[in-house]
């Protein structure tokens, strides 16, 4: 805040507001606002309704509601009287909506208003030691459930069954609700890139699509596998062979004060060299940790191993790496885990089998 000149910190993105504050509740569809001021103590302000759930879990913050008949800006008028100096906001939060942040522009005194987008979220990128164990566990109940799914997916069985064993198996692993379900799509939808299951049910020869994280204090370990029923392609082989190559050459080149672009560089060499050159990705992987719904990207934003990042890894950064060749023309096949940038290196911390699998 310092460094931006900002005096008062208007925080609204609900993935930030839990991180300085663990409050940790289905009640984030309506706006929030937690005022962090250079000095003094935080205020968090949102409906009255949710005053017994902040008092259970909040223990940094001062707690003050609004009736439903006005909203969180009305409320800060009366507990911001005065003026504040510079106030900053988070102008791309998802939890602060257009007509909110004109509201608390017409009732906030501020001698400057500053975009404080970036301000909590580039902190949040690297995991402190505890944040770190929380990703390891969290990777265990995402094994748990692509375990369960794997084993629920045969010829005739149906895309919502393997949803419901894949969330019963997460749920009874000790997982939480997570910032997005299960996708699970099968061959004639595997292009929809954010849907997820429907009753259709599986046929011979199919291919389906299965990305799912498990979630544990709002910590997220995604991974994908591509399965196949009753049997896979020869192609198949050769194109799984390819990507866990191009898997391994970015967990190998995930060091210390690399840039994100030098990352995708070493997944897209490995796709080159196979004679794939045409062959692009828009990332290989993205930034995760905590997720709060409809995303488990940590915002509305993709911060992404690009080829054109200069973003640079630090010890303590997680991942979701994807190694995905779909369309190349040889054969399809995809594979992802959860990657830690650990004390010791990159961590793969998902650890269901890789391979092609058949059902």
């Amino acid at each position: 805040m310092a460094g931006r000149g900002i005096d008062t910190l208007l925080v609204s993105a609900p993935e930030n507001i839990f991180y300085l504050t663990g409050l940790d509740h289905w009640g984030y569809f309506a706006p929030h606002v937690l005022v962090v001021p250079a000095d003094g103590e935080m205020i968090l302000l949102t409906r009255a309704m949710e005053k017994v759930t902040i008092a259970n879990q909040v223990r940094n913050a001062r707690f003050e509601g609004h009736h439903d008949g006005e909203t969180v800006a009305d409320l800060l008028g009366r507990v911001l009287s005065g003026r504040l100096g510079s106030v900053g906001i988070e102008s791309w939060s998802s939890g602060l909506p257009h007509g909110l942040a004109e509201a608390l522009k017409q009732r906030l005194t501020a001698s400057r208003w500053v975009d404080a987008s970036g301000v909590i979220d580039d902190i949040r990128m690297v995991k402190s030691p505890a944040e770190q164990a929380l990703m390891r566990a969290t990777a265990k109940v995402s094994d748990a459930g692509a375990r369960a799914a794997i084993e629920a997916i045969a010829e005739g069985a149906s895309e919502r069954h393997v949803a419901a064993e894949a969330e019963r198996a997460m749920i009874e692993a000790g997982g939480t609700f997570p910032g997005f379900g299960p996708f699970i799509r099968s061959t004639r939808r595997l292009g929809e890139e954010h849907t997820t299951w429907t009753s259709d049910r599986f046929g011979a020869g199919e291919a389906v699509f299965l990305e799912l994280t498990g979630c544990v204090a709002r910590y997220h370990a995604p991974l994908g596998r591509l399965i196949h029923v009753g049997h896979a392609a020869k192609e198949t082989y050769e194109m799984a062979a390819l990507t866990a190559d191009a898997f391994a050459a970015v967990v190998g080149a995930m060091r210390d004060g690399v840039l994100f672009r030098d990352v995708y560089a070493a997944w897209q060499g490995v796709v080159d060299r196979a004679g794939l050159s045409h062959y692009r990705r828009h990332h290989c992987g993205y930034v995760v940790g905590i997720g709060v719904p409809p995303s488990w990207t940590g915002g509305n934003k993709v911060t992404g191993l690009r080829r054109d990042s200069d973003i640079v890894l630090k010890t303590g950064m997680s991942f979701h790496v994807l190694s995905w060749l779909m369309g190349t023309g040889r054969g399809d096949f995809f594979m992802s885990n959860a990657v830690l940038l650990g004390p010791s290196g990159a961590e793969v911390l998902t650890r269901t089998p890789s391979g092609v699998t058949v059902r």
